[in-house]
């Protein structure tokens, strides 16, 4: 670029910036619409109109109360009836190859586990890393993480 057509473009860029700062500062201060204001009771009807739901403020308290009541309720059936354990079971395959970090992963993927850096971590502090054998094991989440260890270890 030469010279001459880069303070073309720059003197370009000066217009340009003069000329938005000029309708910016000297063009219409509002927006402009109807000059028409619309009373309380026709705002509402025009709103209503466009599939809106009007309440009054002590409308809106009295709907928020009522659904904390409920949810409250909720928490409180939510604590008295009895939790059952979920145990997840899965067919796991381990191929030649796999290191305990994958076996690990389909084991949390599968919800065996909850970490799989926790389980490869127990693995090597079992010495047994190098151990994996190959095969198809069937393990489920009610297993400790050393009963999973001595099934798929050596």
């Amino acid at each position: 670029m030469t010279s001459k057509s880069m303070r073309s473009f720059a003197g370009g860029l000066v217009v340009a910036a003069g000329l938005c700062g000029a309708v910016y500062f000297f063009g219409p201060g509002e927006a402009t619409g109807t000059s028409e204001k619309l009373s309380e009771d026709e705002m509402k009807e025009s709103l209503a109109s466009e599939g809106y739901v009007i309440h009054s403020e002590k409308e809106w308290e009295d709907q928020i109360a009522e659904a904390q009541s409920i949810k409250a309720e909720a928490e409180k059936e939510a604590v008295k009836e009895p939790t059952e354990k979920i145990i997840y079971r899965t067919v796991l395959t381990v191929s030649k190859g796999s290191t305990s970090i994958d076996v690990g992963k389909n084991l949390q993927r599968a919800k065996v586990i909850k970490n799989a850096n926790e389980f490869s971590d127990a693995v090597e502090k079992k010495g047994k890393a190098n151990g994996l054998r190959p095969g198809t094991y069937v393990v489920d989440s009610a297993m400790t993480t050393e009963k999973i260890i001595s099934i798929i270890f050596k």
